[in-house]
């Protein structure tokens, strides 16, 4: 355990947060993510839901302020729908941190399979809300 950090980010998250460079991506994703088959770099959280790990992340992290769309989520495949409380929490997270980032983007199930095979890493959470996958991209972090 570290002071100031949050338990919910253990050795290896910390490692590859620290290890990411401005523009890089991670992907928050949810428990039937294929995570593995998505990206060799898998990171797991298991048990741990997205809005309570993006409250341990965003404290350590900047978002990208030069890009339109630093947080991104699936859209949901025509005929189903997602629970729109779920990005709805995500951002009341973010706000705590980072008020000013753009609202959050949708873009669709195949190019999100995309972003994430070209991500940093992966992780896996215990999240179980539909389309609670996010991708957050790094930021210039401030010296």
């Amino acid at each position: 355990m570290l002071l100031g950090i949050s338990s919910f980010i253990g050795p290896d998250m910390l490692a590859a947060l620290h290890r990411m460079g401005h523009g890089d991506e991670i992907v928050l994703a949810d428990a039937h993510f294929p995570g593995e088959s998505c990206n060799p770099r898998v990171l797991r959280a298991d048990g741990i839901r997205i809005a309570d790990l993006l409250s341990g992340i965003l404290p350590l992290f900047v978002l990208d302020a030069y890009d339109p769309c630093p947080l991104v989520m699936m859209a949901s495949v025509p005929g189903d729908a997602a629970d729109p409380a779920v990005a709805a929490g995500y951002r009341r997270v973010v706000d705590q941190f980072w008020p000013k980032t753009p609202p959050i983007a949708f873009i669709d199930r195949f190019a999100f399979y995309d972003r994430a095979r070209r991500a940093f890493a992966v992780v896996m959470t215990g999240e179980t809300a539909k389309y609670g996958n996010l991708i957050l991209k790094k930021g210039v972090t401030p010296c």
